[in-house]
């Protein structure tokens, strides 16, 4: 998989992609991150990505040209599956989301800065729009790093442990039950019997009824759907 991010901050996008899981999945090939500075793509002598706001309001918005040119230079290049916007109007991101993206082959991350992108650039460019949640960001940059990390822990060979992604909460839309490890027996505070029974499929249906029960008492809303 390939992921090119366009932003006004690549120096926030940096630290991500080079520690823990996501650097290692660079590092075998899995994935390749491209980062690309939009200030590289205007001609003004200033180097502005933005101006005001037709019909007047406060802050500015990101003109349409730097970012035509980002975008169309990459897709003369290769192909791209999705180009996804990064705002908080979008569509909130989910495991499945997630999952279908990790079976993509090529993506356009564009991240928003100050009021927004120019309304053309969402019209003509954009295939897909995202948020992490129901609150404002400074940009898009720390949102596209929550969306690649969604993405890129479920291509195959990344994990040790490429099960571990499918017991994951929300991959069955229910929430993960508890989990426990040594010692058995911490100042009196025991695990649970079943688990150190052996018997996995009890221990499996255990698993099933906590999940259950840890998502109605926490996320019922997703029992409803």
């Amino acid at each position: 998989m390939r992921i090119d991010i366009i932003t006004v901050l690549p120096e926030l996008l940096t630290s991500p992609f080079e520690a823990s899981i996501l650097k290692r999945a660079i590092d075998k090939g899995h994935v390749e991150i491209h980062l690309h500075n939009l200030r590289d793509y205007t001609t003004n002598n200033y180097k502005t990505v933005d101006d005001y706001q037709f019909g007047g309001g406060a802050g500015m918005v990101m003109m349409i040209e730097p970012i035509d040119k980002c975008i169309s230079g990459l897709k003369a290049e290769r192909s791209y599956d999705e180009v996804i916007y990064m705002t908080p109007d979008g569509e909130t991101l989910n495991q499945g989301i997630a999952n279908q993206l990790s079976l993509k082959r090529n993506l356009i991350i564009l991240c928003g800065h100050y009021k927004g992108v120019d309304q053309r650039v969402r019209d003509i460019f954009v295939t897909k729009e995202i948020s992490i949640g129901d609150y404002v960001l400074s940009g898009g940059e720390l949102g596209a790093a929550v969306l690649c990390d969604s993405i890129i822990r479920l291509i195959p060979g990344v994990l040790n442990d490429e099960t571990s992604a499918l017991t994951d909460s929300f991959q069955d839309d229910l929430l993960a039950p508890p989990v426990y490890t040594r010692p058995s027996d911490y100042n009196g505070h025991k695990v649970p019997e079943i688990l150190l029974s052996g018997n996995f499929p009890k221990i499996e249906k255990w698993r099933e009824e906590q999940a259950y029960k840890r998502t109605k008492e926490r996320r019922p809303d997703l029992l409803d759907e």
